[in-house]
């Protein structure tokens, strides 16, 4: 197998006294859609932020295309950033910009192009998510709560990223919107060699776009000595797994982990 394109050597991750990540192994080939599932708290939006290199691991190594982004400069880590298309999972948008201005933010930033070139760009984005040209003179609070997330992924892809990262993309959407983003997602990269990270809770998105599956779990749930990470796999292997941890996420089903909250309550 050829070398990762991001690679999380031992990689730990602790707030104060809180550690959200410990000793994670992972390597992500380029080209890949990996799902990163598991419950709320178990530190999969944090390994986004590692991954981008918005936070430094407290412990280990964080690896992008051969560079260790622990040891770049902030110069340096920003011109990687450039590489990454990031999708948060509010749009985070600009509310005092219009949707177009939100769009045109990255490549202004680069200045690399006119702004003949970068209205051309912004507008093929805006039609590739399915929007019309309309919307461009908008301001985000005039948009839905889909149409929101649409104008994140168009601003993400303008800078054309090697990566995506998604970072709940389908949160608080209808059942047609998230199919909607889903569809989306499967069109970037198809139009694209992009390789995407997605963290969710949504199965139908990790059983629809990802072709690997990463579940994590919470730290304070795990006897000592075990892998944070639960199931590393495809979804048809994760459908199969016989884990009772992992068949009571993927299943949805409290069983007993109301009693379990109840007590630490």
């Amino acid at each position: 197998m050829s070398e990762a394109l991001i690679s999380l050597q031992q990689v730990t991750m602790q707030f104060e006294a809180q550690r959200v990540l410990h000793a994670i192994d992972l390597d992500i080939q380029r080209g890949q859609t990996v799902g990163i599932i598991g419950e709320s708290g178990c530190g999969k939006t944090v390994l986004l932020k590692l991954i981008i290199g918005l936070l430094r691991p407290t412990v280990g190594r964080v690896i992008f295309d051969g560079k260790d982004l622990t040891k770049l400069s902030e110069r340096e880590l920003t011109r990687q950033r450039l590489r990454f298309g990031f999708l948060f999972q509010g749009a985070a948008l600009f509310d005092s910009l219009s949707v177009y201005d939100n769009v045109a933010f990255g490549l202004r930033a680069q200045g690399r192009k006119s702004e003949a070139e970068i209205r051309e760009l912004v507008c093929n984005r805006i039609q590739e998510v399915g929007l019309p040209l309309s919307v461009l003179d908008k301001k985000p609070a005039e948009l839905s709560g889909g149409m929101k997330k649409r104008v994140g992924l168009a601003r993400a892809l303008a800078l054309d990223p090697e990566v995506m990262l998604y970072d709940e993309p389908t949160t608080g959407l209808d059942p047609i919107m998230t199919d909607v983003i889903n569809e989306l997602i499967l069109q970037t990269r198809r139009r694209r060699p992009v390789t995407s990270i997605i963290v969710t809770h949504e199965m139908k998105t990790v059983n629809k776009v990802s072709d690997r599956v990463v579940m994590l779990y919470p730290l304070s749930r795990l006897k000592p000595g075990e892998p944070q990470i639960l199931f590393d796999g495809t979804p048809e292997q994760l459908r199969a797994c016989a884990d009772p941890r992992v068949r009571q996420f993927i299943e949805g089903e409290a069983r007993d982990r109301l009693q379990e909250l109840a007590t630490k309550a």
